[in-house]
């Protein structure tokens, strides 16, 4: 089991940056990517960032050039950058682990960003 822990949200005005961090504990070994996801009510989950145990990393095209994604292995911590918040940005954003086997995902619980304009 793998458990992961979101802290940084919070209400921000536009334009603003915020840094989201996932701690991550338990069977770290079996993990490969981890990433951040972010959904909102009504919407499906969508993926933000990934980054994967050897450091490549993929954005979704509303955030690049805004959002940096990165990995503490050390500290078995992913961290999430971000830059130029915009309004269409809040959203509940979830830590999220792959398993390296079978791709399981495991969540964490979510943490509120909010952007006012």
């Amino acid at each position: 089991q793998v458990q992961l822990v979101e802290s940084g949200g919070g209400l921000v005005q536009a334009g603003g940056s915020l840094r989201l961090s996932c701690a991550a504990s338990g069977s770290i070994f079996s993990i490969n990517a981890m990433g951040w996801y972010r959904q909102t009510p009504g919407k499906q989950r969508e993926l933000v960032a990934i980054i994967t145990s050897g450091g490549s990393t993929n954005y979704a095209d509303s955030v690049k050039g805004r959002f940096t994604i990165s990995r503490d292995n050390a500290k078995n911590t992913v961290y999430l950058q971000m830059y130029s918040l915009e309004p269409e940005d809040t959203a509940v954003y979830y830590c999220n682990a792959q398993r390296a086997w079978d791709n399981f995902n495991y969540w964490g619980q979510g943490t509120q960003v909010t952007v006012s304009s």
